[in-house]
């Protein structure tokens, strides 16, 4: 269904190191060469070259090092992440959230997040595709620069920054989140509700977020498809006809939320739920948690957004010409994943370059789902939302 998350990191800074001052081992040059004997000067020579070049290679390590501390969901919204931007200047420069965030927004304060762990971090794997239908989509490409990838492990970092501008590398101290976490492990409980905690300190920054998984493929701008007054918009498994209809089976890999007090407010209801219903991902704690008085008492005005626009392979968008988003839910394996994946983004650049007249041909759609067939979801059965 989903990808991964988590805390972050702050770079130490370490003074110079110096030597003792103690009157006892100062020694002027005149009484070195007076009273050392050749021997002796050639091994104090030694030693010291030795500590001059411990000292370079101690502070080349230093300027590497790029992760740091755990995020605590205690953490206030003023605490510091590291973030690196570019690997391809001399120096690696770093910033704090704020700044990144800063950097990354549109002119509103929205940015577009998305996870990366090692397993989908790959050469020709799934955020190569990511990126891919953001270069090809209708609208999206200007998008890029309000992306900020969120790695969750060194590998995924390092990947990011061959690809993408924007870079935060997030380290979750005690867990290893870089191979693929399979659905309702513990693993991927420990991702899920971390990421929760995580896109409630960008709320607390006052920035509004479009979450995306790195398995939805963005073939045209879904900022004009969006609700212009809801606080809280999310993606849909299956959809039943209203966008207020709170029976809508969502799915949490595909949010938009503006930033205000509701919407603070809800993601800690959200996340401190997590102790109230134990063993239960963030997606079917939203689904009860939705219902809750004190969600209708805060006032948050949530609304589900149309598969006819924001699709996927549960239940498919029909319409290339609607279509915005598709998303590879709905399917066990990664592997299954990157074949249909691949092929929407075949499906669609066979579609941009149809005659005006063929793209509203209803026999124009899709080949998927194939490998991620929900009948083999059905005859294992495995959650509809994978």
């Amino acid at each position: 269904m989903r990808s991964f998350h988590l805390p972050s990191l702050q770079r130490r800074r370490y003074l110079p190191m110096s030597l003792p001052t103690n009157n006892a081992v100062k020694f002027s040059s005149a009484k070195l060469l007076r009273f050392e004997s050749p021997a002796l000067l050639l091994r104090h020579a030694i030693l010291f070259a030795t500590l001059l070049l411990g000292c370079f290679f101690l502070f080349r390590s230093f300027d590497a090092l790029r992760f740091l501390p755990e995020f605590s969901s205690s953490s206030s919204s003023s605490s510091a992440f590291p973030f690196a931007v570019s690997d391809n200047s001399p120096a690696v420069e770093e910033y704090t959230l704020e700044k990144v965030l800063k950097d990354a927004s549109m002119d509103d304060n929205t940015v577009i997040l998305t996870t990366l762990n090692e397993a989908w971090a790959a050469p020709n794997s799934t955020i190569d595709l990511f990126l891919e239908s953001f270069r090809i989509g209708n609208g999206t490409l200007k998008l890029l620069n309000h992306l900020v990838i969120i790695a969750m492990d060194r590998t995924a970092f390092a990947r990011c920054l061959e690809l993408h501008r924007y870079c935060f590398s997030l380290v979750s101290e005690g867990f290893d989140f870089h191979q693929e976490a399979y659905f309702m492990t513990q693993d991927y409980l420990n991702m899920m509700w971390r990421r929760i905690d995580f896109l409630r300190s960008v709320l607390e920054l006052g920035y509004n977020f479009v979450f995306t998984d790195a398995d939805i493929m963005w073939f045209r701008d879904p900022f004009p498809y969006f609700y212009s007054r809801a606080d809280f918009q999310i993606a849909c498994d299956h959809f039943f006809g209203s966008s207020s209809n709170l029976h809508n089976r969502p799915n949490g890999g595909f949010t938009y939320v503006k930033a205000n007090n509701r919407t603070k407010e809800f993601y800690k209801f959200w996340y401190s739920s997590r102790e109230t219903y134990p063993g239960y991902h963030d997606q079917d704690v939203f689904n009860i948690i939705k219902f809750d008085p004190f969600v209708f008492n805060l006032g948050l005005k949530m609304r589900f957004l149309d598969t006819a626009n924001f699709g996927g392979l549960c239940e498919p968008s029909k319409d290339l010409n609607q279509v915005c988003t598709m998303h590879a839910n709905c399917c066990l394996g990664l592997e299954n994943k990157l074949h249909d994946l691949r092929i929407m983004l075949e499906d669609w650049k066979v579609f941009v370059t149809l005659p005006p007249s063929w793209k509203k041909s209803p026999f124009v759609t899709w080949r998927v789902p194939e490998k991620c067939s929900i009948e083999a979801l059905r005859h294992s059965g495995a959650p509809m939302s994978d």
